[in-house]
């Protein structure tokens, strides 16, 4: 092992660690402002490392909880991130209700009908969450994005999501659980599982020490 000081790791290191923080310092306060003009609903010291992508249909709303953190600057996580944060309502009366101290990085929820993440959720990078099809499986029906199936979605408290996981309509995430990355989740899952795989599937029930807060 190197004991020498590596004076151009600790360099780029810091450029790393600042150009984050002076990116949030220059423009966070702008896209509040943004998502405010758009009509979202932003807790306090909420955290925006780069542009967003926000689309709320009329009369619906998207709703982000206190101390929450999202990711969209290509350089803002040490695994790069190949696209935006991006929230989108598609319908009247849709929901996206995001609780505290939760975030993700270059993730993407899409409602229909809803869209509930609980309280100190995290959501690796690039990970999906949709509450549709978004289109008909009926030929019939495919192309006139009519009567598309819908069910929401409920992330409890707690639960940690790995990269590039999807997340199905229809599904609720019990409080504590953990999925795998690449996992694609298409059944329910429940408190304090670990679960991995396409589709996912519960490998180990946990029972978690979790401190007071």
């Amino acid at each position: 092992m190197n004991n020498n000081f590596d004076i151009i790791g600790w360099f780029f290191e810091r450029i790393f660690r600042y150009g984050n923080k002076c990116n949030i310092f220059l423009f966070n306060s702008l896209i509040h402002l943004g998502c405010r003009i758009k009509g979202v609903k932003i807790g306090k010291e909420v955290i925006f490392n780069g542009f967003p992508e926000i689309r709320r249909f009329e009369n619906s709303d998207i709703v982000i909880g206190d101390c929450c953190r999202f990711n969209s600057a290509k350089n803002s996580v040490r695994v790069g991130l190949q696209k935006r944060c991006t929230f989108v309502t598609l319908r009247k009366k849709s929901e996206i209700i995001i609780g505290n101290n939760s975030g993700g990085s270059g993730i993407t929820l899409l409602a229909a009908i809803k869209i509930k993440i609980g309280n100190n959720v995290m959501i690796g990078a690039h990970s999906m969450i949709i509450d549709n099809d978004f289109h008909h499986a009926d030929p019939d029906k495919r192309h006139d994005m009519v009567d598309i199936p819908a069910r929401p979605i409920t992330i409890e408290d707690n639960v940690f999501i790995g990269t590039n996981c999807m997340i199905l309509k229809g599904i609720t995430i019990g409080e504590n659980a953990v999925i795998g990355a690449n996992s694609v989740v298409i059944s329910s899952i429940p408190k304090n599982a670990i679960a991995i795989g396409n589709p996912c599937k519960v490998v180990i029930i946990k029972s978690w020490n979790l401190s007071p807060k």
